[in-house]
């Protein structure tokens, strides 16, 4: 009896460290089955996917641009436009923002970086739209140029720029918005019949570059 016992004592111990070195394992295989998608949604290692190309708006300067580049975050980050129209990015250096769509930059940029790197992939998003403005002149308390970050109107101009003097005239109201060939075209605005509820079709939306004149 006394052998019998010395024997089954050993496989006794073994057995009772065998489900601690299982969950021990099964700790180990969880934190790196968590760790995985972690490292998959970090900007180095994401793949770009559908990438936001956008050919129609023109990047001008004070424009916030993101630039990304695909497993690369040294190189990855927020750049202003400077008044010359150009950024600077380690390895790529000067290139000229103003004047192109983000998807043309996101070409040129990778142009540059395959002297360094092959197949290079470059997203670029435009964070803060500051190029496109508008101008409010004339008997408002605070003339001068003002940021066209969304919708605005023309009595949302007015607001803006702190509304009307003591002797604007209210009823002879304009805007010189610039035509595509050439040219400006004269909008009327009569802000005594809008208020009254007359003819509030009159209060367009602006686009970039109109000028308000209030006389």
């Amino acid at each position: 009896m006394i052998l019998a016992i010395f024997c089954v004592a050993p496989v006794l111990v073994l057995a009772s460290k065998l489900p601690a070195q299982a969950a021990a394992a099964g700790d180990q295989a969880g934190s790196g089955s968590q760790s995985a998608p972690s490292d998959a949604n970090s900007p180095a290692t994401a793949a770009p996917g559908a990438k936001p190309h956008d050919d129609s708006f023109i990047i001008g300067a004070d424009d916030v641009l993101a630039i990304n580049v695909w497993k690369e975050q040294d190189l990855s980050r927020s750049v202003p436009v400077r008044s010359d129209g150009k950024i600077s990015l380690p390895l790529v250096g000067e290139v000229v923002a103003a004047g192109r769509t983000p998807l043309q930059l996101e070409q040129d940029i990778a142009t540059k970086l395959r002297n360094y790197m092959t197949d290079p992939e470059v997203t670029v998003i435009v964070q803060q739209i500051n190029s496109e403005k508008y101008n409010i002149l004339g008997q408002v308390t605070k003339p001068g140029a003002y940021p066209l970050t969304a919708t605005i109107t023309i009595v949302d101009a007015i607001a803006t720029a702190g509304g009307f003097k003591d002797f604007a005239k209210k009823k002879g109201i304009y805007v010189l918005r610039q035509n595509s060939g050439g040219g400006e075209t004269r909008i009327d605005f009569n802000y005594q019949d809008f208020i009254k509820g007359k003819n509030t079709s009159q209060n367009i939306p602006l686009k970039p570059h109109d000028t308000i004149i209030v006389p």
